[in-house]
């Protein structure tokens, strides 16, 4: 016979028979019968199946972690050791918001001026002249060892990361690892990330340390991690390149990287120059170059009317068309592209520089009154311009060679000054 199991819990049920029913037994009677109590309601919700979102979330997670899974594969019979790989790989996440930067086509450009403005003003010039005083032991070694001026790399310093103030927040294996498994760039990604566990592998920096911007440049001077195995340099001796902390290992660096991509010692980058009257505006093409000399010759003269520096295979750029500044641009114009290879960021380098070392701003006006063109508005263009037969290539909403010379070409056609320039009165009248 089972004991009988008396409920002691404070309910009115059960207070109503078990007092009678123990006095009961006490003496001697029989407890017939324990009356039936009602099932208190559980607490505990009802189990409902996960929605649709929660689902494709699970999904998503361990289809990322299938690929870590496969690349740490990958990693490992490239080299890369067992302690490495736990370090990189144990907490990686997934971050969706480098996939919405990496996504992200700015509908509206800036006008170059508008860059400059801010990449070049007066505050960041004197910052930049106070962090030179700060640094100039360090810079002047980078100097004279690459032969890359001391202003020249404390102006990519000041480009990059303001001088070192701010070096990215996103963790670089977190980074490489999402763009990899999204996919659009996964060859590329994929070794970077690589190379960021090398990095690591070398002792150069420890897991937590190297952050840096979305797509995965590192440092005061945002190296990618491929950049930073070819170029970075410890330069004050203790064993590890750090372009995180150390600024001699920093200007180290970056002087390297620009040195062996082809920076020529004792010439500079270029020069803001007066174009004569009558020039050939289509002559300012960065593929037609020609010594100094020879543009001398043909009228072109520098704004304070001092002989042309010798620069050989210089070309002439007009940033902003014909209505703006010139300027004529050597080989080392073309190696700060190779750092960053956009037009405007080698101008701000350079001029930049030009302003650190006590040398005069832009002198000739910027034509302010025009607007840049949205890349619809580009690429509306450049349909419009294959339309009237003058090729520019597949509308795509970036200024490349072919949209400028499709631009020249109907520029001549209507008599114009044919300077590539894609303005909105020219977009307007092709309409």
């Amino acid at each position: 016979m089972q004991p009988m199991h008396i409920p002691f819990r404070n309910s009115a049920p059960a207070r109503r028979w078990w007092l009678p029913c123990l006095l009961a037994v006490v003496f001697g009677a029989g407890c017939a019968s324990v009356p039936s109590v009602e099932p208190e309601a559980s607490a505990a919700p009802l189990a409902t199946s996960p929605s649709p979102a929660a689902t494709a979330e699970a999904e998503h997670a361990q289809k990322f972690a299938r690929w870590v899974k496969e690349f740490r594969t990958s990693a490992r019979a490239a080299g890369i050791g067992e302690a490495t790989l736990h370090s990189a790989f144990d907490g990686v996440q997934f971050l969706p918001r480098v996939i919405e930067l990496d996504g992200a086509q700015p509908e509206f450009t800036r006008t170059v001026w508008d860059y400059l403005d801010t990449a070049v003003s007066a505050q960041r010039i004197a910052r930049g002249q106070d962090k030179l005083l700060q640094v100039r032991a360090e810079v002047d070694a980078a100097a004279a060892r690459y032969g890359v001026p001391a202003e020249v790399l404390v102006a990519i310093w000041g480009m990059e990361s303001n001088y070192g103030g701010f070096t990215g927040d996103i963790p670089t294996i977190d980074a490489l690892a999402t763009l990899g498994f999204e996919g659009r760039r996964e060859q590329w990604a994929r070794g970077q990330l690589l190379a960021a566990l090398k990095i690591l592998q070398n002792g150069d920096i420890d897991r937590a340390q190297m952050i840096g911007s979305w797509a995965g440049a590192m440092g005061q001077t945002q190296f990618l991690p491929s950049n930073f195995l070819a170029y970075a340099v410890d330069a004050d001796g203790d064993g590890r390149r750090d372009i995180w902390g150390s600024v001699a290992d920093v200007m180290a660096s970056t002087a390297n990287f620009l040195a062996r991509s082809g920076w020529q010692a004792g010439q500079p980058w270029g020069l803001e120059v007066r174009l004569p009257p009558g020039f050939d505006f289509a002559r300012a093409d960065a593929d037609l170059r020609q010594a100094a000399s020879r543009w001398a010759g043909e009228g072109v003269q520098a704004m304070n009317g001092a002989p042309l520096p010798a620069l050989e295979n210089s070309s002439i750029l007009l940033p902003a068309g014909a209505g703006g500044p010139a300027f004529l641009i050597g080989p080392n114009f073309r190696t700060i592209l190779r750092y960053n290879n956009s037009t405007s960021y080698a101008l701000a380098v350079g001029l930049l520089a030009q302003q650190l070392a006590g040398g005069p701003a832009v002198q000739a006006p910027w034509p302010r009154d025009l607007q840049a063109l949205t890349s619809s508005q580009l690429k509306a263009l450049q349909t419009a311009l294959n339309a009237r037969g003058f090729d520019s290539g597949t509308p795509d909403g970036v200024m490349g060679p072919a949209t400028r010379s499709g631009v020249r070409q109907y520029q001549r056609s209507l008599g114009l000054p044919a300077d590539g320039y894609p303005s909105l009165g020219l977009l307007q009248r092709l309409q």
